[in-house]
């Protein structure tokens, strides 16, 4: 295992829970080398950089999901900003910026997700 995939690991027990490393995991079995490129890369390099703290990431990484209508990952890491620091409330904001600039429709999709997990925890959708 390289030290990035070691680092992406570390990053991803920091900002998911069991159920969100499971799903990660899950990918694994599928395509092996897909998730030690997801995690080495993704979470070991990009999520690892200085300058912007996984907050800040979070921020960046649901804005980025809801303005390309990938709401299959948008319930995980609505997850990862609560578990790093996010409240309800500014996940909401970013959700209503999303939607002067991307639209209602996908804004609507992004809200119903977040409150399902504001709700009871947790999303049905559980791809990466």
């Amino acid at each position: 295992m390289t030290n990035n995939y070691e680092n992406g690991i570390n990053i991803l027990k920091e900002i998911t829970d069991e159920n969100g490393e499971q799903m990660i995991k899950s990918v694994g079995e599928i395509f092996p080398d897909f998730l030690e490129k997801m995690i080495s890369f993704g979470f070991g390099q990009i999520y690892a950089r200085p300058n912007l703290d996984l907050k800040t990431r979070e921020v960046v990484t649901i804005t980025s999901l809801i303005t390309q209508g990938a709401f299959e990952q948008l319930g995980f890491h609505i997850k990862a900003a609560l578990k790093v620091g996010l409240t309800q409330e500014e996940i909401l904001e970013i959700i209503m910026q999303c939607a002067a600039y991307s639209g209602f429709p996908k804004a609507c999709s992004a809200v119903g997700i977040a409150g399902e997990i504001f709700k009871n925890g947790n999303y049905s959708v559980s791809k990466c």
